[in-house]
Order: structure tokens, then C-alpha cells, then sequence
């Protein structure tokens, strides 16, 4: 069922602290954590705390939780000081767009020059 925990997902593990993470915020409805494999010198991943399969998922279902992904995603860019230089919000849906771990979340990226298109 949508926005409940699901036991073979990553990121709903890091939400029950079963498998730790380098949390940077956290709010009642999501956490934001440090990348294991960082693109750019700011990567943060913000996580809904409810299971939704991928960002359409999630607008679908809960555009108020979007909004709060989206927020917490401008106050990681704030506290990581890229706000002023810019940074980029990435939602990967899909696993030919690059998803790997389908749990909505929105990677937070920069530090860095950010041409596009990417790669």
C-alpha cells in the first residue's frame, strides 16, 4: 500500500534507523541525508518518511508531502550555503532514467558547475 513502510526498501530502513545514514535534517514527514556516492560536493538525498515508489507516485498521491520534500530540499541547499551560487533538484523516475532505489526522493546537488544537460 502507498506511504507505508516496505521491508526490502533502503531508504524506508534508513527512515526506522536500521541502517544509518549521515542525516543532515529531519522533519515529521522527511529526512535528508548525505549521498554514499556524491556527485558534486552538495549531494543530499531528501526522502519522504511514507513509501511512495517514485516522484509521480508521490505527486499523485500526496502534493502536500511533495511540497515538503521540496522545501526541505531549499533548506539543505541554505544550510549547505549553495543557495546563492545555485544548486539543482533531481528527481530520477524510472529506472532507465537512473532510479535505483524506488522510494521517491529528490537528490539535492551543488558546489560545482552544473552544465546541462548533465553527464
Amino acid at each position: 500500500m502507498a506511504g507505508e513502510p516496505q521491508a526490502d526498501c533502503l531508504f524506508c530502513k534508513i527512515v526506522s534507523g536500521e541502517v544509518p545514514a549521515t542525516v543532515v535534517r529531519e522533519t515529521e514527514t522527511t529526512v535528508a541525508f548525505r549521498d554514499i556516492n556524491p556527485q558534486a560536493p552538495t549531494h543530499v538525498l531528501v526522502i519522504p518518511k511514507a513509501h511512495y515508489k517514485d516522484a509521480a507516485a508521490l505527486a499523485a498521491a500526496s502534493p502536500e508531502l511533495l511540497a515538503d520534500v521540496l522545501r526541505e530540499a531549499a533548506e539543505v541547499a541554505a544550510e549547505d550555503k549553495v543557495d546563492a551560487t545555485g544548486y539543482r533538484i533531481v528527481f530520477n523516475t524510472g529506472s532507465g532514467a537512473g532510479q535505483t532505489v524506488f522510494h521517491a526522493h529528490a537528490h539535492v546537488l551543488g558546489g560545482r558547475g552544473l552544465q546541462w544537460p548533465p553527464g
